[in-house]
């Protein structure tokens, strides 16, 4: 399809992941305020939305614990700045096998495979109004484990999520997840026009060039919303490359801690260069309001 340049661009901030960075920089946060403050000063930068998971606030390992969740979202609402916010609920499908030979049983120290309505919990908790589904089942390089979401389990979420009231953004890996996010779509299970974000660089899912991504564009609706990033020193040419194929740009330190070689960046300075490169392309940042307004998105009291 030719390309049409987006003109009206949101910036997404992924404030820290759930990825082995905690010790790599000192600017991936940890505890809840410090993760809630990270996404303020993303927001003051010109996110208007912060992707947020939370971390053990001691050792800065990836957790799932609800009153982390909890702590997080009410210092982000209860917060000066206006900003969409957008919880994962990726945590929970976690599958490390044995060895080649053995691969069972699992290793149950590192496994942590959960069910649809308990990876859901800290969604129907705390009510943002975004929260993540990745659609489907990958490798992933950083560990020996498969990032697993079977296609009932996903149905499961998705009927949850969109019940509450919750936009989900579809997390597309490769090709065939935005296959079956389409699949999900024609069963009733997400709304249409959905939202996507499309994940390059990411081992051992899309890869990172220009035809790829053309790819995973191409199977995106004409009607639906999408984002994309890259991992690493890619970023922002991936944010460049959203744009002029009609998408919205995603950074921050879950997927990149560097501004420049040999210096490490913060959140807050991810969004500053990316917002150049967006104003710089001759488009628009736009901000929480009108996110809310492109997407239905309903905004939460912060007494929810």
């Amino acid at each position: 399809m030719p390309l049409t340049m987006n003109r009206e661009v949101f910036i997404t901030a992924a404030v820290t992941g759930s990825g082995g960075t905690q010790d790599r920089s000192p600017h991936v946060p940890r505890s809840p305020e410090q993760i809630a403050n990270a996404a303020i000063d993303a927001a003051r930068a010109g996110a208007a939305v912060v992707h947020c998971h939370v971390r053990d606030p001691d050792t800065g390992a990836p957790s799932r614990r609800l009153e982390l969740y909890r702590e997080l979202t009410e210092r982000v609402r209860e917060s000066d700045v206006d900003v969409v916010l957008n919880l994962t609920a990726g945590m929970g499908g976690d599958i490390v096998f044995g060895s080649p030979e053995s691969p069972f049983p699992v290793n149950p120290d590192a496994t942590d495979m959960i069910g649809a309505a308990e990876r859901v919990q800290h969604v129907a908790e705390c009510l943002p109004e975004i929260c993540t589904l990745d659609c489907g089942t990958m490798n992933f390089a950083e560990a020996d484990y498969v990032m697993t979401n079977t296609p009932g389990m996903l149905e499961a979420m998705g009927r949850m999520m969109t019940k509450l009231g919750v936009k989900p953004e579809i997390e597309a890996f490769d090709t065939g997840h935005l296959w079956h996010a389409k699949t999900l779509v024609e069963q009733g299970a997400l709304d249409s026009p959905a939202l996507v974000q499309l994940c390059m660089g990411v081992p051992w899912g899309a890869p990172d060039d220009l035809n790829t991504f053309m790819a995973m564009v191409n199977n995106v609706p004409s009607d639906w919303t999408f984002s994309a990033f890259a991992l690493g020193r890619n970023q922002m040419a991936y944010a460049a490359a959203a744009v002029l194929a009609g998408g919205n740009v995603r950074v921050g330190l879950e997927d990149n801690l560097w501004l420049e070689k040999g210096v490490l960046a913060t959140n807050a300075q991810l969004v500053e260069r990316a917002a150049t490169v967006v104003t710089n392309m001759g488009a628009r940042v736009i901000g929480p309001a009108e996110v809310r307004e492109k997407l239905g998105l309903l905004k939460r009291d912060p007494n929810f």
